[in-house]
């Protein structure tokens, strides 16, 4: 029998025999790719690693839709941000307001955060930034989405999995654009856990024409192709600066007010939308005492003008001391760029004098010493990060650019007053 594509517009029913109409996971399965079914066996946890649009949001409504369907009456759902959970698993093209049959739709109460359904079933609403959010309910089933952009993924994974102990076979999937952060190597390796995978190619006939075309052409066999489209989790590249060990320590580090702040930027090398790197930077304490924080990656593709305004509005909303462009690329039109977008925007340009690594190995140094926080967790930085310096490492370090600049500036210029411009 020859596998039909779904259509998110057409109506099932049409298609469907009378029995299959009536039996909406039979209906999901005679759709679905055989990655987006659950594997046979007994199972406690169902990995689901996929690209880009591959289907992983279907698979983990469908999914849900099913356990609830087989009796499972209290459910979790957890995404990297209350947002996420709402705007993708919930209410999201393919979330579960979104599947189904309507008699079997369940009732979302946003001020409650969650979804009740006409059978009495309940899924409750969590985020990944908030462990401790998970500490007292208990589940019967879980659904996790994009668990490798999770803020605090190890911790708030051991608090959700010590809740899942309703039932006679509390389950949890997740499904996620896989990185290699230790939270998922370790949870991979571990006991009762399986694995499907799938490309975002599979799912091109659900996704806008030429876009498989277009991100081919774009990417190639880069990693992050690999890792973004192909759904491969790729490991830290040998010769990198950073590794994901590292990054994960940074953002576990304590929270601190910075006495000073810098916007730094790198300025693409053209006027025709290249991305600019913008990284917003604090720092408390002097010399060998002080410790650092990457405040936000404000990084973009835009033109002069664009990138410009992004730089004053981070500036603004961080109360930041100056900012630090790099002048290699246009030069005093740096600054004047800059100040036609702010004017009196305290700009300080700095020049690279020394090759990209030679200037990025002190700022690793910075983080091998556990010495610099992340207050956000920001993905694109990251991975850039953890592939600088690899012999493989393609494309402009645009955001770690920025970054090292940052460190630097934080670092030298340690004693510079907080002054602000009026």
């Amino acid at each position: 029998m020859s596998r039909r594509v779904f259509d998110p517009k057409l109506p099932l029913a049409p298609q469907l025999s009378p029995v299959e109409a009536l039996n909406a996971h039979s209906a999901w399965s005679l759709y679905a790719r055989p990655a987006q079914l659950p594997p046979q066996g007994g199972w406690r946890v169902w990995v689901f690693l996929g690209g880009r649009g591959a289907g992983k949001t279907r698979a983990g409504a469908e999914w849900v839709r099913a356990q609830v369907k087989a009796g499972k009456r209290r459910i979790a759902l957890i995404g990297a941000g209350q947002a996420d959970v709402r705007e993708v698993m919930v209410e999201g093209a393919s979330g579960l307001l979104n599947v189904g049959m309507a008699a079997e739709t369940p009732r979302f109460e946003p001020s409650r955060r969650r979804l009740v359904w006409p059978c009495g079933a309940v899924a409750h609403c969590f985020s990944g930034e908030d462990p401790e959010g998970l500490r007292g309910p208990q589940f019967d089933a879980a659904w996790a989405d994009e668990f490798a952009a999770w803020r605090h993924p190890q911790a708030t994974l051991d608090t959700l999995r010590m809740g899942l102990r309703l039932g006679a076979d509390p389950r949890l999937m997740i499904t996620t654009t896989p990185r290699p952060i230790p939270a998922l190597k370790r949870l991979l390796a571990g006991p009762g856990v399986v694995t499907t995978r799938a490309a975002t190619a599979e799912n091109a006939d659900n996704l806008a024409p030429g876009f498989i075309e277009a991100m081919t052409a774009a990417y190639g066999a880069s990693r992050l192709a690999r890792q973004e489209l192909e759904g491969a989790l790729i490991e830290d590249p040998e010769g990198a600066l950073w590794t994901r060990e590292m990054v994960d320590a940074a953002l576990g580090l304590p929270g601190f007010e910075p006495e000073r702040v810098v916007v730094a930027v790198d300025p693409p090398a053209s006027a025709t939308g290249d991305e600019c790197g913008i990284i917003v930077a604090g720092a408390e304490g002097r010399g060998r005492a002080a410790r650092f924080a990457v405040l936000a990656d404000r990084s973009l593709s835009a033109r002069p003008e664009g990138w410009a305004l992004a730089v004053a509005a981070a500036f603004e909303v961080h109360d930041a001391d100056r900012v630090i462009a790099e002048a290699n690329q246009g030069g005093e039109m740096v600054r004047a760029v800059l100040q036609a977008a702010c004017p009196g925007l305290p700009v300080r340009l700095v020049h690279a004098s020394r090759g990209k690594r030679a200037r990025a190995e002190p700022a690793a140094a910075l983080y091998a010493a556990g010495r610099v926080r992340h207050a956000v967790r920001s993905p694109a930085l990251e991975d850039q990060m953890c592939g600088f310096g690899a012999p493989d490492f393609t494309g402009s370090p645009d955001r770690v650019d920025a970054l090292v600049w940052a460190l630097a500036a934080l670092t030298d210029a340690g004693a510079e007053p907080r002054v602000r411009v009026l």
